[in-house]
């Protein structure tokens, strides 16, 4: 920006490798976001979409690798792990109301180091997953009309960040909608198969002898359980997304605990559904490489032109696409909230006329169109799985240091349990952190070379030029200052 003048060391900043720069008065006012467009049930909303495809297409990867039986203790734990985070994040969004998210909850605590790195994190999660769910999407396209590729993801793309720069409140009103028609996809896929579940059909994957503990409930045995939790976290993932939200919501203070909470409960049912409606119905050896296993589930009972599992197929369309129009929403509040930050180049979270971030939309999307191209679904799942899980650590690690840094920190709702609740979330995050070298050690490497540029962007340039007005860094001041005057 213009007439910007680099400060010293800012005074707020115990490391001293830390520098800000001024801004013109103009700065902030070229970063706005649209003020009370989302209330709790809309902010719900919003956290079922983020997850709904992986109920549609995705988590059957895992009963490959685990069978069912590893893939029914794999989401077991990785329920656990979420219901924890959810809780905690709940707490930090109603207290920390910015659209910086998990990022901002680890600035305040861990300071900007802490901040970029969770903040990178994040990026990585929600700037992969739109690429494997528009591989997805795909797929399911090709099953409707025979077109797949370069086009239905270029096309997918071009729409929905055009849907989102057309204006925030238009966008989850229509995101809503969306995720509505996807819901009642899957209730017509439950009561299709409640009547053709077989619990025999559970167990179809042949054990294999050459692994420890493999038997018919874990035909991998206990590696498969392990090897199956990214795509456990399929089912879930994204959901801590909705406190990027909370500049935009109407009452955070009340509406972030009530949303993400309501969407996390929804999750867990949709989940349970499929995960033993889809094999118990059609077999786990049939289902576990589908490109669309609740239509194969449907078309394995009732035909391949049966008329649910057109429905299905057409209308669980739209939970992909739920899931790729609001992770889209997602990427590009959290490059907006490290752009004006200044921890990304600034001109990311320029935002226009509508208030909505222009080029925090446009510019990720191109860079994930260009990883759908790879046509690598499933390593797309498992690179946003390495970027969630580090995220996840950080998280939770940011409720427990800032219950014991800022006790009397107003706390409009509060975690159930506490610290205690945010410790299960990290540790089996790190637990989660770790499959993912297990599944795909080239995932896992690639996400890593992710991280490292980024946190090279960060060493050499941003760190040096980070701006004291934005939210997350008044935040601190405002901290700093209150404890220098105890």
């Amino acid at each position: 920006m213009s007439h910007e003048s680099k400060l010293q060391h800012a005074p707020n900043t115990k490391n001293k490798s830390i520098e800000y720069e001024a801004v013109s008065d103009e700065y902030m006012s070229q970063r706005q976001l649209k003020k009370g467009v989302a209330g709790w049930v809309l902010l719900a909303s919003l956290g079922i979409s983020y997850v709904i495809s992986g109920d549609f297409a995705g988590w059957n990867f895992g009963l490959e690798l685990g069978g069912f039986g590893g893939m029914l203790i794999a989401t077991l734990v990785m329920g656990l792990m979420y219901i924890c985070l959810v809780l905690s994040l709940a707490e930090m969004s109603s207290s920390l109301p910015t659209a910086g998210g998990g990022y901002s909850f680890a600035r305040r605590t861990m300071g900007p180091w802490g901040g970029f790195l969770t903040g990178t994190a994040i990026l990585l999660e929600y700037a992969i997953a739109p690429a494997a769910i528009a591989i997805f999407i795909g797929g399911y396209v090709h099953e409707l009309v025979g077109i797949d590729g370069p086009i239905v993801y270029a096309a997918f793309y071009v729409v929905f960040v055009g849907l989102h720069l057309w204006g925030a409140g238009e966008a989850l009103r229509i995101m809503m909608g969306i995720t509505l028609l996807a819901v009642i996809a899957i209730g017509v896929f439950m009561v299709g198969m409640v009547p053709h579940f077989d619990s025999a059909n559970l167990f179809d994957i042949a054990a294999n002898p050459d692994v420890a503990g493999s038997s018919s409930f874990l035909p991998e045995g206990y590696m498969g359980i392990w090897a199956a939790l990214p795509f456990a976290m399929w089912l879930f993932l994204a959901v801590e997304g909705v406190p990027l939200a909370a500049e935009e919501a109407k009452n955070p203070a009340k509406d972030m605990p009530k949303g993400i909470i309501a969407s996390m409960l929804v999750l867990i049912v949709f989940a349970a559904a499929v995960l033993l409606l889809v094999p118990g119905g059609a077999g786990a050896e049939a289902m576990k490489t589908h490109g669309a296993p609740l239509v194969g589930a449907l078309q394995s009972v009732y035909g391949l032109d049966s008329l649910a599992a057109k429905f299905v197929n057409i209308v669980g369309l739209f939970g992909l696409i739920a899931s790729f129009f609001s992770i889209i929403y997602a990427y590009s509040r959290q490059v907006f909230a490290l752009s004006r930050a200044g921890y990304l180049p600034r001109f990311l979270s320029l935002s226009g006329k509508r208030k909505v971030p222009v080029w925090a939309l446009i510019v990720p999307g191109i860079l994930g169109f260009l990883l759908s191209l790879t046509g690598e679904g499933d390593l797309m799942i498992t690179m946003a799985v390495f970027g969630a899980t580090i995220s996840y650590a950080m998280m939770s690690l940011s409720h427990i240091l800032l219950r014991k840094k800022e006790p009397n920190l107003e706390r409009p709702y509060r975690t159930p349990g506490g610290i205690f609740t945010s410790s299960i979330a990290l540790v089996l995050s790190l637990v989660a952190l770790a499959s993912t070298f297990v599944v795909s050690l080239q995932a896992a490497m690639w996400s890593a070379l992710f991280y490292l540029i980024m946190v090279t962007y960060f060493v050499l340039y941003s760190r040096h030029r980070l701006v004291a007005s934005a939210p997350e860094e008044e935040f601190d001041m405002i901290a700093s200052a209150e404890s220098e005057l105890k």
